[in-house]
């Protein structure tokens, strides 16, 4: 006679697909929306710099010229932990005006991961609606898995997207228009995804100048240089502050945010 209690159950006559009808839906997360200190109208700026990578939340972390004004609430993550000034070790999304006499110019630092279900949302946000840019530029890394060729730990190098306004301006001529005009194209076959292809979808999509930088390596200090050369022949007059025992804090943290989520693909 068999033991009920100790037999293998027999397999159910449900597949996983039919099970999960039985399963309630989960309720739908709260949108995403920029709090701002004051703003009557839309902003307006010639540049929207926008920092996803570990290198290039250091560098704007260092810029010493900027003023807070707001920021991106994104409810699903916690702001518990959180320090009263700006840090490197927050789960936040800053949003800055760069005090440049020659240019209008805000910087926004994403120190979190954004899902691929909100990263549409968080580039609407940022691009197009409450802030209006002329010309944009994303600074992320180049992701090992999505890269066509081998990548050494050695190496430093950046490669760039472009909207296809932006490439017009290189047949027009119209080279000092023109962001990084000295870094190679994105090698083809290779792909970029997260937020970074979701923001370039977007200045794509409003007609809006926009670049995207990656850089390699993704984790490390010596793309620090490497991004903060390429800001500074961007804006000559950036100036940037060290912490007072004179160390990147950058080093010290090694890795500033999690590793970003399967987005949609930018090639």
């Amino acid at each position: 006679m068999e033991d009920v209690l100790t037999e293998m159950p027999p397999p159910s006559r449900f597949s996983k697909e039919d099970l999960n009808n039985f399963t309630p839906p989960s309720p739908p997360l709260p949108s995403p929306f920029l709090l701002f200190s004051s703003l009557n109208k839309p902003l307006r700026s010639s540049l929207l710099i926008i920092a996803l990578s570990s290198p290039s939340l250091s560098v704007l972390n260092h810029v010493a010229t900027k003023t807070l004004i707001g920021t991106l609430i994104l409810p699903e993550i916690p702001l518990s932990g959180n320090s009263i000034e700006p840090s490197l070790r927050d789960k936040s999304c800053n949003i800055y005006t760069l005090n440049d006499a020659d240019k209008s110019v805000i910087l926004v630092s994403v120190q979190y991961s954004v899902s691929a279900e909100r990263s549409h949302a968080v580039a609407k946000l940022l691009i197009g609606e409450q802030i209006i840019p002329e010309k944009v530029l994303i600074l992320d890394s180049v992701q090992s898995r999505n890269f066509r060729g081998k990548l050494s730990p050695d190496e430093t190098f950046a490669f760039k997207l472009e909207t296809s306004s932006e490439r017009k301006g290189h047949g027009d001529g119209s080279s000092s228009s023109l962001l990084l005009k000295g870094l190679d194209y994105f090698p083809s076959g290779s792909m970029v995804d997260g937020l970074a292809a979701g923001l370039l979808s977007r200045c794509q999509m409003r007609n809006i100048k926009g670049t995207l930088c990656v850089s390699w390596p993704e984790f490390g200090g010596s793309a620090v240089p490497m991004v903060k050369s390429i800001l500074k022949e961007i804006l000559p007059s950036l100036e940037f502050r060290m912490n007072s025992d004179g160390e990147d804090e950058y080093f010290k943290l090694g890795q500033i945010k999690d590793n970003p989520f399967d987005s949609e693909l930018y090639t």
